[in-house]
């Protein structure tokens, strides 16, 4: 059994930055790839970024800012998603899915909310 965990969301002014974290456990698996999405209010769900071992790729049209990054802890078999510069549009609850053995797991989602 497969279990996401994510963290790290709050409410943020724009132009702040956050760590959000997405936490594995279960069956032994390699935490890479690993695919964030986000959920906004009133909005279909988006893909975000997927990060491997070669990196992140980005899916948001960021304007080339660059402003979604990622780091791993394998110790902990945690993967972490770092948005800065953060801007109302990130509103949304963020999650991270993993495909493994044919089927996709979810984990319960991460609030961020940007506002002044």
């Amino acid at each position: 059994q497969v279990q996401l965990v994510e963290s790290g969301g709050d409410l943020v002014q724009p132009g702040g930055s956050l760590r959000l974290s997405c936490a594995a456990s279960g069956v032994d698996f390699d935490i890479l790839p690993m695919t964030w999405y986000r959920q906004g209010p009133g909005k279909q769900r988006e893909m975000v970024a997927t990060i491997t071992t070669g990196g992140i790729q980005t899916y948001i049209n960021d304007a080339g800012e660059g402003r979604f990054t990622s780091s791993i802890d394998s110790v902990n078999n945690t993967v972490y998603l770092h948005i800065n510069n953060l801007k109302p549009e990130d509103t949304a609850r963020y999650y991270c899915m993993k495909l493994l053995f044919g089927r996709d797991y979810w984990g319960q989602g991460t609030q961020v909310i940007v506002s002044s």
